[in-house]
């Protein structure tokens, strides 16, 4: 008998192979594949053949495993058709190294079963409210949106609905942005539950990696919180899928298969067929849209938890409160910070950028440092003592000399939170300083610096964007912005957006005790309106008029756009080859086709980067009709081809 049988590999289509065994879809199998015994899946559909005779090969086992259910075979077939990645690239998503995994003894799965003494979170009024709208209608697929002011009281709620759903015997999936440093979400949630929950991401051993994967096949594992590729996971018997902080551009994998994890999370949930709950304190400009068209529905916490108030804002107008040479930290953001200190309260100062100095060049050459394989200026680490590039990871010493023979004499140019660290240590020379950045933070050192910040031992937080992901800081109550004329610049079309969603995770870091707190905006030209919008605590009004920009300009999300990235180490080559892809493509499509451009960062690990952007309707099938087209397209070989369907970023 023949079976279509999918194999995890490059190609878009399962291969047709004979079996004596009766086999049914989704059973897991071992054929011959080339020269290799693979691991496969007996797929729902054949490949599609123009009467080719081909050799028909036979599957030598099936693997005494659990089927892959058809509801992820859907999911899949899905996956691969919006975000035109091969078939068989979606199904290596889902084994692990090209594995599907048999189960273990019990006791390995005991850790995610053994129930704890269970700490009771008792839900204020607003909330038990908002726990009855979210759990409402709940058997079947639908997207709720949970919006909360920060530090509402959203996980607790989102907590409960889970709770629900593995009282009827059900699993959870809870994705979360930044999955690497989850320390205090996990221990929140053992609180709750009474176990631990299986955590998935990249630096999960194997053997462990095993154990989940199994034991959510076999509905020994209940819940799990994930990163993006907890996704493809095979659960038994999924109940709900929850999004923590759903506008986080983390979810958007921009490497390899690229896709955006929050949207095919939904995805899922509707093959799946059940609800799924997007949590965040700004939602994204598509999810808002979706609930002003009525797809999606939504609750709303206003008050934070045990009344505790939002930070007030101010500005310091930094020309009238002019910088001293060298300095970045105004005299007048320093009293301000010494006014919080005698109160007790931690500060954060925060900079969205890593390192020390962005720009190192030489006052007698003139030469900067930059990338040799990207085309993009080297960081400069203080600490570290090297140059580092930030795209491809490059390091390199401070030893160069100049053409004249001489040696460099650098400037440090640009602000870093190493730098901002150096000040304030000279500023504050009596209070405890430390780096909150993915440099200094990691899962090994991030719970004692946690519990430093949380026990008060540190007075003084130098921070990037990552202090923003969910953390609670009891005694922050004075945040200083010192780089919002920076973020505010650029052609980005999500920066308004991206900055609303920055400010409002920053700001609801502090006051969270009830204690009265501060924003401060250090800037030269900002308008108070403009961080009047950003702040205001209703972002639905800030959104509200984005997304009239957004319609009036016919941008996303009114149009679907695509970007084709091509690459190649030739770049006369990649030029060529770039304007003869626009080319073929006018001539067959009807869509807007924009481009051929040098990417923004041209050069990437020594290979050069073009751009084309397809502007399509939404109504138009787009993604079908370009698949075939480019299935049809020869590219020469040294060049790349990406396909980036709803692009964030145009690096």
């Amino acid at each position: 008998m023949k079976y279509p049988v999918l194999v995890p590999n490059i190609f878009n289509y399962p291969f047709t192979y004979a079996s004596e065994i009766k086999l049914q879809v989704g059973d897991y199998v071992k054929v011959p594949f080339g020269k290799s015994i693979v691991t496969g899946v007996v797929w729902n559909e054949f490949e599609k053949t123009k009467n080719k005779k081909f050799e028909i090969k036979k599957i030598l086992e099936k693997i005494n495993i659990e089927p892959l259910k058809h509801e992820t075979i859907n999911f899949l077939n899905l996956f691969s058709e919006y975000n035109l990645v091969p078939k068989g690239m979606c199904l290596k998503l889902h084994l692990l190294k090209g594995e599907a995994i048999g189960s273990f003894d019990k006791k390995e799965y005991d850790k995610h079963n053994k129930h704890n003494k269970r700490i009771e979170f008792k839900l204020s009024i607003e909330q038990s409210k908002i726990l009855k709208e979210v759990l409402k209608n709940t058997k079947d697929f639908r997207v709720h949106l949970l919006q909360g002011t920060t530090g509402s009281g959203k996980t607790i709620v989102y907590f409960n609905a889970i709770q629900d759903k593995l009282n009827k015997g059900l699993q959870a999936l809870i994705l979360l942005p930044e999955i690497g440093l989850t320390v205090e979400f996990e221990k929140k949630f053992k609180e709750y539950f009474g176990f631990d929950a299986a955590v998935w991401h990249s630096r999960i051993t194997p053997k462990g990696k095993k154990i989940i994967w199994s034991g959510l096949a076999i509905g020994k594992i209940k819940v799990v919180i994930g990163a993006r590729s907890s996704l493809f996971l095979p659960f038994k018997k999924l109940g709900v899928i929850i999004v923590d902080e759903e506008h986080d551009q983390s979810y958007k994998q921009d490497e390899g298969v690229t896709y955006n994890a929050r949207d095919m999370a939904i995805a899922r949930a509707s093959f799946e067929n059940v609800p799924i709950n997007l949590v965040t304190a700004v939602p994204s400009i598509e999810t808002y849209a979706n609930i002003k068209n009525n797809k999606y529905s939504f609750s709303r916490l206003i008050n934070r938890y045990n009344k505790a108030n939002l930070p007030s804002h101010q500005i310091i107008d930094l020309k009238k409160n002019k910088l001293s040479k060298q300095s970045w930290i105004s005299s007048e953001t320093v009293n301000k910070v010494k006014e919080h200190l005698k109160l007790g309260n931690q500060i954060l100062f925060f900079i969205n950028r890593r390192g020390f100095a962005p720009y190192v060049l030489c006052k007698n050459c003139l030469k900067v440092f930059s990338c040799p394989h990207c085309s993009i200026n080297m960081v400069y680490h203080k600490h570290k003592k090297n140059l580092l590039c930030h795209y491809c990871g490059f390091k390199s010493l401070l030893n160069r000399k100049c053409e004249k023979e001489k040696l460099c004499d650098f400037i440090f140019s640009g602000l870093g939170v190493e730098k901002v660290f150096e000040e304030a240590k000279l500023l504050f020379p009596n209070e405890k300083i430390s780096i909150f950045s993915s440099d200094t933070m990691n899962k090994a050192s991030s719970k004692n610096i946690l519990e430093k910040i949380s026990k008060g031992e540190i007075n003084i937080l130098i921070g990037t964007q990552l202090i923003s992901k969910g953390f609670h800081f009891p005694n922050l109550n004075c945040i200083v912005i010192l780089d919002i004329d920076l973020t505010s610049q650029g052609h980005d079309l999500r920066s308004a957006e991206k900055n609303l969603q920055l400010y409002h995770q920053l700001s609801g870091r502090a006051g969270r005790t009830g204690k009265p707190a501060t924003v401060y905006f250090q800037t030269y030209d900002l308008k108070s309106e403009v961080i009047n919008q950003m702040t205001n605590e209703d972002p639905f009004i800030f959104l509200n008029r984005e997304l009239e920009l957004r319609k009036k300009n016919n941008l996303p999300p009114f149009e679907r756009f695509i970007s084709l990235i091509l690459t190649s180490s030739n770049e006369k080559k990649l030029e060529k080859e770039s304007f003869n892809l626009k080319e073929y493509l006018l001539g067959i499509i009807n869509e807007k086709v924009l481009g051929p451009v040098e990417a923004p960062v041209y050069k990437i690990k020594r290979k050069y980067r073009q751009r084309i952007l397809i502007r399509a309707k939404k109504t138009s099938k787009i993604q079908i009709n370009l698949r075939d087209i480019l299935d049809k397209y020869k590219l020469p070989t040294g060049i790349k081809l990406t396909v980036d369907v709803d692009p964030i970023s145009f690096n």
